[in-house]
């Protein structure tokens, strides 16, 4: 069959009908996955965004892309693809944007609305000690640390997934917004009068700004491996931090929790058991994403990849 003919596929709903999906649609064995998917986008008058297609003699998925011709898929005259509808989709960069709007607005508020939020029986709101030096740091540290989240999504964070489900960011805000948000801010900003010596305080900050720098760069770093015209681009990532462990930039995440734990746990028992969960609960799903971003290096680039022992903490994971 030559590669410029033209092949008809037969086309069939995957779970639920899809309306207007036709029964068959025509392209030739040049034209691009993502073609494909405009095509059958344009039939049903649903985002591209919503549909997954796959090849129906194996249910492997077709990719959406513009690098990736039909005929590299296997597909030929009357083979049969799947079509699925993803549900309503929200792009991701909308959804960090909200899940990170959380904490930012909640600590403030919590901090600047103490004296509403912790009254006693033997003490009127305007009587609430002022806040300690040590609440005043964990506020500036949590701000900043959700500001420059919100920075990167704008403008350093490339997007492979265009688009997610909907409904995901009920869930996925919960994590931010519940206990990164309600749970450190309302254990942190109660009254306290521990104050934490100078050392201390220089400790925190240490390991903050190393954390928060080390981060960020590693964020440029795989930002260069995708350029603006191809954010589905791939490549193996190299620089600071990347020869020790998969993904840096979640270690650096987690030295900079490590020393907003310090300052909380000096504020408080219960404030550093807050931070505590906050900080395991994020260190196990950012483990979980690190050994699964091993594995696929491990099998995209193959001989080219030098593998990793630790994926995310050098020396322990």
């Amino acid at each position: 069959m030559a590669p410029t003919e033209a092949i008809t596929l037969v086309v069939q709903p995957r779970g639920k009908p899809v309306k207007k999906l036709p029964p068959d649609t025509t392209a030739a064995l040049t034209d691009s996955t993502a073609e494909l998917y405009k095509r059958l986008a344009a039939a049903t008058g649903l985002s591209v965004h919503r549909l997954r297609l796959a090849k129906g003699s194996d249910g492997s998925v077709i990719p959406n892309s513009s690098k990736i011709p039909i005929s590299e898929t296997g597909l030929r005259q009357r083979s049969n693809i799947t079509v699925k509808d993803l549900g309503p989709q929200i792009a991701w960069r909308t959804v960090f944007l909200v899940e990170y709007a959380g904490p930012l607005l909640i600590h403030p508020l919590v901090y600047y609305l103490r004296d509403y939020i912790y009254p006693t029986p033997s003490l009127a709101p305007s009587a609430l000690p002022e806040p300690t030096a040590l609440q005043k740091l964990s506020l500036i540290l949590v701000v900043l640390h959700f500001a420059k989240r919100e920075f990167e999504t704008l403008f350093v964070h490339r997007f492979s997934s265009a688009t997610m489900p909907a409904f995901n960011i009920f869930k996925n805000s919960a994590h931010y917004w519940l206990l990164s948000g309600l749970n450190l801010a309302y254990f942190a900003y109660g009254p306290s009068k521990t104050e934490a010596a100078p050392w201390f305080t220089y400790l925190a900050l240490a390991l903050y700004t190393v954390g928060e720098l080390g981060n960020f760069n590693a964020h440029l770093i795989l930002k260069g491996l995708r350029p603006a015209h191809d954010p589905t681009a791939r490549g193996i990532p190299r620089g600071f931090g990347f020869g020790w462990v998969t993904c840096p930039n979640y270690f650096f995440e987690v030295i900079s929790w490590v020393a907003i734990w310090l300052v909380n746990a000096a504020i408080s028992k219960t404030s550093a058991v807050s931070t505590a969960v906050f900080v395991i609960v994020a260190a196990a799903q950012m483990g979980a994403w690190a050994a699964k971003k091993e594995r696929r290096y491990r099998k995209e680039f193959g001989a080219e990849y030098r593998r990793k022992k630790f994926v995310m903490l050098p020396g322990i994971f």
